[in-house]
């Protein structure tokens, strides 16, 4: 059986360069080519970095989705199914709202882990007697959880194939995050199917993929423990939580963290209360940045403009609080109601959703209407935010007080974000795989 896997091609932000297509390779359809390589054809086409091939003749076709390639994906497949080609439509998007996907875009929905459905949907595309809807069931667990195929990964296209997770889902439920969804769940990986995925990318570097990568600290703990002989350099996504757990930040870095991405979302409680994110108190963001300081870790800090208590004097005031604390890398979002999320329900009984087209629902356009201010102001807020963030004075006055951290910091401010263009030209040229590892290992040998 011939199974061929597509990954949409998703559109640029104002701020991506073609560094962000060539990121990483996408885990989970990789996932799925390790579950069924032995025993059948697979390949694996992303749109972001290739031309798909419409005239091989596939007896059936998988489609990871995300909401904002939705559209894209629903083309994709009116190609394959006007030869009579089955196809499967996964992903996050369909998981958390299968029930906005409207009838005749696709042959069959998979809704949850792929591990738990995608046997089924092969085994039935043999019989010919494929269902429409393909439910992981409740019993899911992180021992069923498949490895990805690292090396079908193509590594020459992406600046980073040492990308693991440790786990799946989130314990918290803010409501602009897909994992407020019903759907979703939050298990932890055996730990020595991590540990041979570790050794399996062949890098000291590793990017921890997980939503939280400590969403249960004390498997995390037991983790840190047991990669300490590793010697690993490290990057991860948590919540601000983790900050004030003193043996859990001390073990992220005798284990060799060297930067945490934290969602603090919004300075401003009233931001952050109308979201449900308990986890996070704005009181306590200054005493979090420095526990991490100390411990010579670097912050990547998430926020989302266009929460309910926003305004337009909302840009200045977090840009100063970046400026004041240092934090070395932001990244931000505009307000985005994903479909199956609580606050996509808020915002439609709301009648504030100004547009269906879901191609724009990739957290740099506005698609909603703002309490506190127009859309125009809140999407020029956007924009100006990521250029006062990255312009060459923010940038060196951000500078870490720590020696070690500076070579790391620079080469992502200036690299990735200021001139992202001119590094990315170096990539066609070069092949992203050999300059994500000379970024590695200048930030090794100068930290």
């Amino acid at each position: 059986m011939y199974i061929k896997l597509i990954q949409p091609k998703a559109e640029r932000r104002p701020m991506d360069t073609g560094l962000k297509m060539h990121m990483a390779p996408p885990l989970g359809l990789l996932t799925i080519v390790n579950m069924f390589r032995d025993e059948h054809k697979v390949t694996l086409e992303n749109e972001n970095i290739q031309k798909i091939v419409y005239d091989d003749k596939p007896d059936v076709v998988g489609i990871s989705i995300t909401v904002d390639v939705f559209p894209r994906a629903v083309k994709i497949a009116e190609r394959f199914r006007r030869q009579n080609i089955p196809v499967i439509a996964g992903g996050i998007h369909i998981t958390t709202a299968a029930d906005t996907v409207p009838p005749g875009c696709f042959d069959a929905l998979c809704i949850g882990a792929a591990e738990g459905t995608w046997r089924d949907i092969v085994k039935d595309c043999q019989n010919g007697c494929l269902r429409n809807i393909y439910r992981c069931g409740g019993s899911f667990h992180g021992g069923q959880i498949v490895s990805p195929a690292y090396d079908f990964a193509g590594k020459d296209n992406y600046l980073y194939c040492n990308v693991i997770h440790t786990s799946r889902g989130c314990p918290f439920r803010c409501d602009f995050c897909y994992n407020s969804a019903p759907e979703r769940c939050y298990v932890n990986r055996n730990m020595e199917d991590v540990l041979r995925d570790i050794r399996a990318v062949r890098s000291r570097h590793i990017m921890f993929i997980d939503d939280n990568f400590a969403g249960n600290p004390q498997w995390t703990k037991k983790f840190l423990q047991t990669i300490k002989p590793m010697h690993l350099k490290w990057n991860a996504a948590v919540s601000i939580n983790a900050a004030f757990d003193t043996d859990l930040l001390d073990l992220m870095k005798e284990s060799g963290c060297q930067s945490l991405f934290i969602g603090f979302e919004s300075i401003h409680s009233s931001s952050i209360g109308g979201v449900h994110k308990i986890q996070n108190h704005t009181r306590d963001y200054a005493k979090a940045v420095k526990a991490i300081h100390d411990r010579g870790i670097m912050i990547n800090a998430s926020f989302v403009f266009g929460l309910d208590g926003d305004t337009k004097e909302t840009f200045p005031a977090t840009l100063e609080w970046i400026v004041k604390n240092r934090i070395e890398t932001v990244t931000s979002h505009i307000l985005t109601p994903y479909p199956g999320t609580a606050l996509y329900r808020q915002l439609k009984e709301e009648g504030r959703i100004s547009t269906d087209n879901l191609s724009l629902y990739n957290t740099s356009h506005v698609v909603f209407r703002p309490k506190h201010m127009s859309q125009k102001e809140l999407y020029e807020g956007y924009l100006w935010i990521y250029r006062q963030v990255y312009s060459l004075k923010n940038i060196f006055l951000r500078i870490p007080k720590c020696r070690n951290q500076r070579a790391p910091y620079l080469m992502f401010n200036l690299f990735y974000r200021k001139y992202g263009r001119f590094t990315d030209f170096l990539c066609r040229r070069i092949t992203y795989e050999r300059i994500g590892k000379i970024a590695q290992k200048v930030s090794h040998y100068l930290s």
